[in-house]
């Protein structure tokens, strides 16, 4: 073929953009691996959920082929086909093929979308290998196909593949009718091969990541039905034994996607604020000869908030634009953070008597704590530092979001409703305590380490340290009672062990809030012994010791002390028992005392469990060895002397420890929500149905 058909005069200005594009794609992709590959597919999804959201479509579907390219099919208006009389290409051609064209570029078509600058499906078009495009409008379908870019057609035999032979327009470009649509029916079909001489060889589509975009559109824009279907069947996933299908529908709004989002167990209902404002700003606008004349416009930009507390610390905001989402907020974010610190500042300091506040001020984590919260705005043309849309930087949209935040807010917060006035009184205490916690850590921050700690005599003088510094090795035992740290200071290893007694049961910290934790003695000694701090400021590398050992009695009371226990480290120091440095200790809970014939020693067998026994009885029947009656039941530590506890419960080479684990933080949360948190009915329910399966009899074993 003669070069003048591979790469003609008439689409040097056509390819002269395209190629820039292909030159440096991460200026408008941000990178060439998978996450740029998977923003080219967010380009043209965005395109048909800017058309739902218009109110022309209601269904997108998404499909993953097997040979590496992907579909995308959808209901709206169907890309322009008539003639742009600018450029005298049809409406198809201009879309793919120029860069800063279409309906959202000028603001014509589309009062708020994801699109502004033009260039989403031409840079994806530019990028591939092979770009197919098929409108439904007006009665008929239309189809163009394009190779990098240049518009031609592909001579396929059979199955479309991205090499078969491509012959480009020459003359002029050509808009084919390859069918008839039913009346009425309208849509956008778009199959493209991403360029492999662009993207990195190990660049793929992320199913989960299409799924969870998916899913985060569908709750954006209500009704509107997502189908993906993934038909690779790649090995080690869902989809690897048939074609998997999922879709997304929600009739709801923001307000379902925060309860989707929130983790933990709510101290308010999810709250809406609704608001808008308006703004000027001065943009090039070209005239009829095509001059650009710098012009001011009113613009308009809708506020649309869902947010709820719960009991937990971590904080989730997820902020969007034209319900494309800003993982690295802008200004938007910027206003709702300010409006939220503003409004309750003035509201703490207004009530700091009723909440035993003092004269501190909360600070923007504090507010946060517990906090998720769905953040959205329309506005037209809005202004994205770079391609990526991933922060908004319209300066005017910060003011408009806190204003109405602010008013909002502040209108709940003194709400006279009953239901409000109790979670407004809850979200308070929850606020002031977050605070208060945070000051106590920073306090114990500055005593965490182990040498200036003792340097200061700050720590409880219950506390029975031990000389190693090397944290890696040390080990912090926390003991039942005063009669069992007697026993556990002479059976321990003086050099890497330390003791901390407990008197009792401490706070059930799962009730409790984070200032009557702080202020139980019990609680604030342990936080303090650790020297990490706690909630939202536990700092692990500061932890004082490589290892944490509850060691209680093996009864009932026992086992309930370790999950107080476990409770406060599950909501208060996490990390800890995230990284494996919380265990339980397993003392023996009998002694059986085998008799040795002759001057021989008798021999001391324990044994953890009523089966157990049972089993070594029998084995010693069977071997005719005889043993001393009765056998020793232990009811606690302080039963046993400092060698009986060195050797079954403290000595490393000897011991047995349970470590603690958490391998769904999502289940653990719910269960000690219902063993330890206020709801009792669900408890009640789970004693009696476990009941049930209780022996009587082994109740103390």
């Amino acid at each position: 073929m003669a070069p003048s058909s591979e790469y003609s005069a008439r689409h040097l200005s056509v390819l002269e953009g395209l190629e820039a594009v292909r030159k440096r794609p991460g200026m408008y992709i941000g990178s060439t691996d998978s996450r740029g590959l998977m923003h080219c597919l967010w380009e043209i999804i965005d395109n048909s959920v800017d058309e739902a959201l218009a109110g022309f479509g209601q269904s997108i579907t998404v499909v993953l082929h097997p040979d590496g390219s992907v579909e995308i099919r959808d209901d709206g208006r169907g890309v322009p086909v008539d003639i742009e009389p600018k450029t005298g290409l049809s409406g198809v051609e201009v879309v793919f093929t120029k860069l800063h064209a279409g309906g959202k570029f000028g603001g014509g078509s589309y009062t708020a979308s994801g699109g502004l600058h033009g260039v989403g499906a031409s840079v994806v078009n530019a990028l591939s290998a092979r770009l197919d495009v098929e409108v439904d409008r007006g009665g008929k379908t239309y189809r163009m196909q394009f190779r990098h870019g240049e518009p031609g057609r592909f001579k396929d035999t059979g199955k479309a593949k991205p090499d078969a032979p491509f012959e480009p327009f020459v003359q002029q470009s050509e808009l084919d009718v390859v069918g008839k649509a039913k009346r009425g029916v309208t849509g956008t079909r778009i199959r493209y091969w991403a360029d492999r001489q662009i993207f990195t060889p190990d660049a793929k589509f992320s199913y989960e990541e299409l799924q969870a975009r998916a899913r985060q559109t569908s709750f954006l824009v209500p009704g509107l039905r997502i189908e993906l279907r993934d038909e690779r069947r790649l090995p080690g996933t869902a989809g690897a034994d048939a074609p998997l299908t999922e879709v997304f529908q929600h009739d709801g709004g923001i307000s379902e996607f925060v309860e989707f989002l929130a983790p933990d167990a709510a101290v308010t209902d999810v709250w809406r604020f609704h608001g808008s404002g308006t703004f000027h700003e001065s943009v090039p606008v070209l005239d009829a000869n095509g001059r650009s004349k710098i012009t001011d416009m009113e613009r308009v930009c809708e506020v649309d908030v869902a947010l709820r507390w719960g009991v937990g610390y971590d904080t989730t905001v997820r902020s969007y634009v034209n319900i494309i989402a800003t993982p690295k907020g802008g200004t938007h974010q910027t206003g709702f953070e300010q409006a939220l610190l503003k409004t309750f500042r003035k509201h703490i300091e207004a009530n700091a008597r009723k909440l035993k506040a003092g004269n501190d001020k909360v600070e923007k984590d504090d507010v946060g704590a517990g906090m998720t919260a769905v953040l959205t705005v329309r506005l037209a043309e809005p202004q994205f530092e770079g391609q990526t849309k991933e922060i908004l930087g319209t300066s005017a949209v910060r003011q408009i979001v806190s204003k109405v935040v602010e008013k909002e807010l502040k209108a709940k917060l003194s709400s006279t409703a009953r239901a409000d006035r109790q979670q407004t009184s809850q979200l308070l205490d929850k606020v002031v305590n977050e605070m208060k916690s945070r000051i106590s850590a920073r306090v114990h921050k500055e005593t965490q380490r182990r040498k200036t700690a003792l340097e200061g005599s700050s720590l409880p003088t219950k506390l029975a340290d031990c000389r190693s510094n090397d944290v890696e090795k040390s080990e912090l035992f926390i003991v039942e009672g005063d009669s069992a740290l007697g026993t556990a200071k002479l059976a321990r290893s003086s050099d890497f062990q330390a003791l901390l007694p407990i008197r009792g049961k401490i706070l059930n910290v799962q009730k409790a809030s984070v200032g009557d934790m702080l202020n139980n003695a019990e609680c604030a000694a342990l936080i303090q012994v650790i020297g990490a701090g706690s909630s939202r400021s536990f700092d692990l590398s500061a932890a004082r010791y490589g290892k944490v050992i509850l060691m209680t009695d093996a009864d009932v009371d026992g086992a309930h002390i370790r999950t107080l226990l476990l409770t406060l480290f599950f909501r208060y120091m996490r990390p800890m028992v995230e990284s494996g440095r919380v265990f339980a200790a397993v003392p023996p809970l009998h002694r059986i005392e085998v008799v040795n014939p002759g001057s021989k020693a008798n021999e001391m067998v324990y044994t953890y469990s009523e089966t157990e026994l049972h089993r070594v009885l029998e084995r010693l029947e069977s071997e005719g060895r005889k043993y001393k009656e009765p056998i020793q039941r232990y009811k606690g530590l302080g039963e046993m002397d400092a060698e009986q506890l060195a050797e079954t419960t403290m000595d490393p080479r000897h011991r047995t420890l349970r470590r603690v684990n958490i391998e769904d933080a999502e289940r653990a949360e719910r269960i000690f929500e219902l063993l330890m948190g206020s709801d009792v009915a669900p408890r009640k329910d789970f004693i009696i149905t476990g009941s049930q399966r209780l022996d009587r009899e082994q109740i103390d074993a």
